[in-house]
């Protein structure tokens, strides 16, 4: 089969099945490594706790894009 018979066959799946496709040939080009993904998964649990004691203060996301547009554009 050829490639534009693969992508014209994909174009016509539903949604949901375009999708998969897409996720599928995506994890293809770059799989995931569990040891990474569990670090980061560490890393986002501790971030949360520190959040929930109140350790660390929330930023909301526009006010951190401002300051980074602010110092882009100096």
């Amino acid at each position: 089969m050829r490639i534009q018979e693969l992508i014209d066959e994909a174009n016509a799946l539903p949604v949901e099945g375009r999708a998969l496709v897409v996720e599928s040939l995506l994890r293809s080009l770059n799989p995931t490594e569990s040891a990474i993904d569990e670090q980061w998964a560490a890393v986002a649990e501790n971030r949360l706790a520190e959040l929930e004691s109140g350790q660390v203060t929330p930023v909301p996301g526009k006010q951190v894009f401002s300051r980074i547009r602010s110092r882009l554009n100096k």
